[in-house]
């Protein structure tokens, strides 16, 4: 493509199709609302489902929920850009669903509560909880923002739309069916968001590989380009992408946002046995291979079709993450309504993560923060209310937060490095409380406040760095030679731009990669959370705490009971 023809904007049919899809989502919500109106336990139908839900559409939810659309713009523009070196986080993705079914799942599923962050008072304490519960919103507020962000991206793309105009519309929909219809229509429209998103990203995959000429070819051109690399085995925690900072660094990411993640929680909740929430676990993973797959395979065929015309470089679009819908537009002139089915699959990502957010959101701070304060027990009807009206005041702060967005880095390296701000402290208070039983609610507390403060300092730093221009990281060739005159003239001097960014190293850990920030958090609240819990005196166990811990260490426990005091009465 030499970018000599003008890409082609939405048409009827693609407002149709996008419109569509958009319905579908409005019309579950009001569905599910309508048939759960009558149920007596409106909290438990409202978090969980009433706990009946099939094995199905909570694979095909969790799936949508993990797959926003941050993946499927950032991940083709990663391999444009960068290469395929970050593709092996699939690697690290099988690996999580094992850990996720062995380690953590069974725990929660055998104390059976709808909140995830409920397990923190049950095993430390009050203060334990609540503070689990704020670090958990707060990640809700920095992701959700960014996952806005993105179809506002791609639909001002094809359509030169307001960008903030199309980030409200999409929250609108989104608070609506949430509010409404609670667990079941945020499942059933990820169900069907799921659907489109798999559409959506298999057409654009086929069609620009035979607009390319085959798979021989899209391989060929990114081999040249040295683009296709998978086993960069270099150790040094300061490069972006390294085999062992994608698959070692992202699995600890991956297992802190599925494994004690309050969607996640509710989700396997809502099916009626551990051997059913393992199974959706499973065909979790398998989709999310599979998605990642196609998303970073479209990415090659991107680069394949610009392969002499980078419109990045020519200022066809000011950022990388608008290569896809550019590249959609492009090969789009005589396909109608597919321009219509990719920005329903942006959107669709998008607001299967939000809604999740919201619905999850709303069942945390009720349970964990307004339903401790209350003076005396409300209905659950009344409870619903609350729950609906926290949905509405949350997806108004994140809208509001979207003008944000725009000033950071690429899409991937920004949701992974907000995530592991408190991915990691998260996931090392419950790894604390899970695996070593001597450890108590003063070590939880210190371990976790030091090591949020901690990855907040060197991500918030790194970002502005990166701001700045004091972080530049080495970019894959590209090339403007096959353009038209007219856009070569666009170019300017790229030497001299090169040349100009040369400048003094910033502080090592801002130079450390994204990838490793959740370890640096996970690490730092288990080993203070030890320190503390021994300095303060530790933990006392008995029999009776046995749930509260992995079934990997009950043997561990039956064996130290059985030698000290602690033994059950007969």
């Amino acid at each position: 493509m030499d970018g000599s023809m003008e890409p082609r904007t939405f048409d009827l049919v693609d407002c149709i199709v996008f419109i569509g899809m958009l319905g579908v989502s409005a019309v579950v919500g009001i569905y599910q609302a309508y048939r759960s109106r009558k149920n007596p336990d409106a909290v438990r139908e409202y978090l969980v489902g009433s706990q009946n839900m099939s094995i199905f559409p909570i694979s095909m939810s969790l799936i949508a929920s993990y797959i926003s659309g941050i993946s499927m713009l950032g991940l083709p523009a990663e391999m444009y850009v960068y290469g395929t070196q970050l593709w092996n986080i699939i690697i690290a993705d099988c690996f999580v669903s094992l850990t996720m079914a062995i380690v953590y799942l069974p725990v929660f599923y055998g104390l059976q509560i709808t909140s995830s962050y409920e397990y923190l008072e049950l095993r430390f304490n009050r203060m334990v909880r609540l503070m689990g519960s704020i670090i958990f919103i707060i990640k809700m507020l920095l992701y959700i923002p960014l996952v806005i962000y993105v179809p506002a991206l791609a639909f001002n793309q094809v359509t030169d739309i307001n960008l903030h105009m199309i980030a409200l519309l999409v929250s609108i929909v989104c608070i609506f069916y949430t509010t409404l219809g609670g667990l079941k229509a945020v499942v059933w429209t990820d169900t069907i968001q799921m659907m489109v998103m798999f559409g959506s990203v298999i057409t654009v995959a086929v069609l620009g590989t035979n607009k390319v000429g085959g798979v021989s070819e899209v391989w060929r051109r990114n081999v040249e380009t040295g683009r296709i690399e998978f086993f960069n085995m270099d150790p040094d925690p300061t490069i972006r992408h390294t085999f062992w900072t994608v698959v070692v660094g992202n699995y600890l990411n991956w297992l802190a946002t599925c494994s004690v993640n309050q969607a996640m929680v509710q989700r396997c909740l809502a099916m009626p046995n551990l051997k059913k929430s393992n199974i959706t676990i499973m065909i979790m993973a398998a989709g999310i291979v599979t998605i990642v797959s196609l998303c970073c395979y479209t990415g090659i065929v991107i680069f394949a079709a610009f392969y002499k015309c980078d419109p990045v470089t020519t200022k066809q679009i000011r950022k990388p993450d608008q290569l896809l819908p550019y590249f959609v537009m492009e090969i789009a002139r005589s396909i109608p309504g597919l321009p219509g089915l990719f920005v329903s699959g942006v959107f669709s990502a998008a607001l299967s993560t939000m809604s999740t957010g919201l619905n999850s959101m709303s069942g945390v701070i009720y349970e964990d923060i307004i339903k401790p304060c209350l003076r005396k027990p409300i209905s659950n009807v009344g409870a619903s209310r609350i729950m609906k009206v926290i949905v509405v005041l949350m997806g108004i702060i994140c809208v509001g937060l979207v003008f944000l967005v725009e000033k950071l880095s690429s899409l991937i390296q920004a949701g992974k490095s907000l995530s592991g701000i408190t991915a990691g402290p998260l996931l090392g208070i419950f790894t604390l409380g899970m695996f070593f039983p001597f450890a108590n609610s003063a070590g939880a507390l210190t371990g976790g406040i030091i090591s949020l403060n901690l990855v907040a300092w060197i991500s918030f730093g790194t970002q502005a760095a990166i701001s700045s221009g004091k972080i530049i990281f080495p970019v894959k060739p590209v090339s403007v030679d096959g353009c038209v005159e007219t856009l070569k003239d666009t170019v300017g001097n790229l030497t001299d731009i090169v040349e100009n960014t040369i400048r003094e190293q910033p502080f090592f850990l801002y130079r450390m990669s994204y990838l490793w920030y959740t370890w640096v958090g996970f690490l730092t609240a288990i080993l203070i959370g030890i320190i503390v819990s021994w300095i303060t005196g530790p933990n006392k166990y008995k029999v009776g705490d046995i749930k509260l811990y992995t079934p990997i260490i009950h043997g561990f426990l039956r064996s130290k009971i059985s030698r000290e005091t602690y033994l059950p009465d007969t």
